[in-house]
């Protein structure tokens, strides 16, 4: 998650162009230029290829900054403790040996050996560094890949943050990581959205929950983004970092070492696990409860394997479809909360409405069970895997907490979908007042200290009473209860939405067939009288 934009370097990137606000807290122009000129680079490799390639060799510019700005500090105190791995680690800077070291990759870049140093480095940190054990590409001496654009490549990085101060230069490089990892995913369209959450997104996610302190899960946890926002939230309003711990699962191995090299960017201590089952099939922190629950699932999953646990026990709302997954993962979630716990899903507009498969006995019980704190509808267009609209739902433990509003019986809903702004011909971002406006009303409703007073907004924002849930069949759409003017056709089920439309063409053609007949009929009369 960038937080701003590129600039051209001595090394043939363009010089950087003034930098403005994308009103996401984001100032662009140096990272969004360096990620155009990489891409440049890239020829006919393709981007899910190339993006391990990059960010590999961005990572290792990373860490060579921390060691060597580390190395410089303790040269000046003790030269001995320079030598000293331990020092280092105790300071959660990865020890750089020294053929690894950016110099030593940087001096050798036009060399066609350049491919098998960088692996040599990738190797040599991985056996210095347990932590990274498994994480680091190492396959960037593969003939299929081009050494003198892999040597332009490092001439390129080595322009980032040149002569900057060590702190200076790690913030920079973590953006530009943080970019790049954006960027590919927009490369990748739907293969990007599998391992990326747009930072807009994550932003209203964090913002609701406020993770200031406790345990913070992600139990499909993608490239990471969810916990360096959650991160950069605590630092931002003055916490700890130390404050809050950091969990999560991955199954899809490549995604696994995206995530673990963008947290190590980031300097942050996290407990990620990876195995190729998931959390469905093997639970890696099964025993585990946490404050906040942040997840981006894959929409409406078919093939989760869900007639192998018709019987497991964290289906307490009813047993999920095998034909979906969407309220797998939402009761996973929930038996993972701990008895405060708080949580924000990304799921697909038909989890709000659905009554296919029992879909809607699950959504009823957890309305009346009253764990469903929130609903928010969002806009089309904010994600790299899917064009359609999707939503957010945010579930809670116990709605009566000490310094909160008693909230039981009672749900907030939210329509977001006028909200948003394109920022290119295919994709939409909220900006910082879009956030805002979401977040105030959700944290006003709450009671929160300082939120204001809650008023509902007509065709906007709606506290509704459970009895009003009820007269709409537990569907939890918010444009049913918000008063907007029209309610989308994305509120319906798409099965129902493509029979009414399928029902209408037909007619249709039918009234053509008829004006063609009779156009004929008309056609040959005149035809026969002249």
């Amino acid at each position: 998650m960038a937080r701003g934009r590129p600039r051209k370097t001595t090394n043939g990137a363009e010089q950087a162009a003034p930098t403005k606000s994308n009103g996401n807290g984001a100032n662009l122009g140096f990272e969004a230029q360096l990620f155009l000129a990489a891409d440049k680079l890239r020829k006919n490799l393709e981007p899910s290829d190339y993006k391990h390639v990059a960010l590999g060799l961005i990572f290792l510019k990373h860490i060579s900054i921390a060691f060597e700005a580390k190395r410089a500090e303790l040269l000046a105190e003790d030269a001995t403790a320079a030598e000293d791995p331990d020092e280092y680690l105790a300071e959660n800077v990865f020890w750089v040996p020294k053929e690894a070291r950016w110099s030593h990759l940087q001096a050798s870049a036009k060399q066609p050996s350049i491919g098998k140093l960088v692996d040599d480095a990738m190797a040599a940190i991985e056996a210095a560094n347990e932590g990274l054990k498994g994480v680091l590409p190492k396959d960037y001496n593969r003939p299929a890949l081009d050494k003198v654009m892999l040597g332009e490549l490092i001439d390129l990085i080595s322009g980032i943050a040149t002569g900057e101060p060590g702190d200076k230069a790690k913030d920079l490089l973590g953006r530009v990581y943080e970019y790049f990892l954006g960027g590919f995913a927009g490369s990748e369209g739907k293969r990007g959205g599998e391992f990326y959450t747009p930072r807009s997104v994550v932003r209203v996610l964090v913002e609701m929950l406020e993770p200031y302190k406790g345990r913070v899960y992600d139990p499909c946890c993608g490239s990471g983004g969810m916990f360096v926002q959650s991160e950069k939230f605590v630092e931002t309003h003055g916490g700890r970092i130390g404050d809050i711990a950091i969990y999560g699962q991955e199954s899809n191995y490549t995604t696994w070492r995206l995530a673990k090299m963008n947290l190590a960017v980031r300097g942050i201590d996290a407990d990620i696990r990876w195995n190729n089952e998931g959390s469905f099939h093997k639970d890696d922190l099964k025993d585990l409860r946490f404050d906040y629950i942040l997840a981006n699932p894959p929409f409406n999953i078919s093939d989760w394997g869900g007639e192998r646990l018709r019987e497991d026990s964290r289906w307490t709302y009813g047993v999920p479809p095998a034909s979906n997954a969407n309220y797998e993962w939402l009761q996973h979630i929930l038996w993972h909360l701990g008895p405060n716990g708080t949580a924000g899903v990304v799921l697909a507009n038909g989890s709000m409405s659905s009554g296919q498969s029992g879909e809607d006995v699950v959504r009823r019980a957890m309305v009346e069970a009253d764990v469903v704190d929130c609903m928010v509808a969002l806009p089309g267009q904010l994600f790299y895997s899917t064009q359609i609209p999707a939503c957010l739902w945010f579930l809670a433990r116990n709605k009566k907490q000490a310094k909160l509003r008693d909230r039981r019986g009672e749900v907030l809903f939210i329509d977001a979908r006028k909200l948003g702004t394109l920022i290119d011909r295919s994709r939409k971002e909220f900006s910082a007042e879009d956030i805002t406006k979401i977040t105030t009303a959700y944290h006003a409703w709450r009671g929160e200290k300082g939120a204001g007073p809650y008023e509902d907004v007509s065709g906007f924002c709606k506290a509704a009473k459970l009895e009003k849930i009820r007269t709409h069949n537990h569907v939890l759409t918010p444009g049913r209860y918000v008063g907007a003017a029209d309610v989308e056709d994305d509120e319906v089920p798409f099965v129902e939405r493509f029979a009414a439309l399928r029902e209408k063409l037909e007619g249709q053609f039918s009234e053509a067939d008829t004006l063609t007949a009779t156009i004929r009929e008309k056609l040959a009369r005149i035809s026969v009288d002249g």
